[in-house]
């Protein structure tokens, strides 16, 4: 009786198959193929959860883009492969924009979209100190960030703002490379170091450091990290760069509507090497801090105070317009 009934149910597939004149195999060819977008991110970092969310989550697939994500490791060399042509968008400190501009670039790149509001790292020290300052840092020895990036200029832009004196007053070191820190730091290099995440998280398991303060909430809203294009792809893929920044925002939806716990969990498979215990603290962190924006718009008030930020390290002889490196279009589309 049950192959009866298979073979009625066979007959009728390929009755209604022959029908509609469409094969499983046409189905499968009429699928719209999804654009291929080259991603390269400035470092691979729970700091940036929205965007993982986004990948996780699948909304790139849903607005028609296969995403390859590479980890450049330094604002500069992230620049460098958007500029060669060997990443379609990249992801870094906003700065980089303004030195290229500035430089004379031919082809701009372009900022289209912010993903943090807040600085992403912390101050780390060798013991406990409930009641720090950062009049504690006078004197010390600090590891530090590369010159001219934003992890460097907005620590010294908190100490400026607190009457220390970045050159005088601490001994930075700024001869180790990015994501080096840490490491420097166990091996009982400095006395204070400026560390993202794990990196903060991962000294204080080791019990060899503790997080003292934190550089997102001390400097206030500051536009960190934003996504850019060169001009030329903007003009050419207008509906990719679109697409791209619909899913960013759906992650970033995610993230404002969902618990630490829940995003921690969502966000695991990018970040293998790193226990769930260990990546739900981190996310509590930056959530906690009110990392993430709300929409991905890049707006004017921000993009002075970066100018501030650049002029007060005496990073930038001449200000820059920011209609020429900001487009606001595809992240008030996406926040509709």
């Amino acid at each position: 009786m049950k192959r009866k009934v298979l073979s009625l149910a066979c007959s009728l597939g390929l009755m209604l198959g022959s029908m509609s004149g469409v094969t499983a195999a046409e189905e499968v060819e009429k699928a719209p193929e999804l654009q291929e977008v080259t991603l390269n991110e400035v470092a691979h970092s729970i700091f940036y959860a929205p965007q993982y969310a986004a990948i996780e989550l699948g909304y790139f697939e849903e607005e028609g883009i296969k995403l390859t994500l590479v980890t450049g490791f330094g604002a500069d060399k992230t620049m460098t492969a958007l500029l060669s042509g060997e990443a379609d968008i990249g992801f870094m400190g906003s700065e980089a924009s303004i030195y290229t501009y500035s430089g004379g670039a031919q082809d701009t790149p372009v900022n289209f979209a912010q993903l943090t509001q807040r600085a992403g790292n912390f101050l780390v020290a060798r013991e406990e100190m409930p009641d720090f300052s950062w009049e504690d840092l006078k004197g010390k020895d600090v590891l530090g960030g590369r010159k001219g990036g934003m992890p460097e200029m907005v620590f010294e832009y908190i100490l400026r703002q607190n009457g220390i004196d970045p050159q005088n007053d601490v001994n930075i070191d700024q001869s180790i490379d990015f994501g080096s820190t840490a490491a420097a730091f166990s091996g009982n290099q400095g006395e204070f170091t400026v560390e993202f995440e794990p990196g903060a998280t991962t000294l204080e398991k080791e019990g060899v450091g503790y997080v003292v303060a934190s550089l997102g909430t001390d400097s206030g809203y500051v536009p960190y990290t934003a996504y850019s294009t060169k001009t030329s792809y903007m003009e050419e893929h207008p509906d990719l760069v679109q697409g791209f920044t619909n899913a960013l925002q759906k992650g970033m939806d995610y993230v404002n509507t969902h618990t630490p716990e829940e995003i921690a969990e969502t966000i695991a498979p990018q970040f293998a090497e790193t226990d769930l215990e260990t990546i739900t603290t981190i996310v509590t962190r930056y959530y906690e801090q009110d990392t993430w924006k709300e929409n991905l718009v890049f707006e004017k008030e921000s993009f002075e105070l970066l100018q501030d930020i650049l002029e007060d390290a005496g990073e930038l002889e001449e200000r820059v317009p920011y209609e020429a490196l900001v487009n606001t279009e595809y992240a008030e589309t996406a926040a509709k």
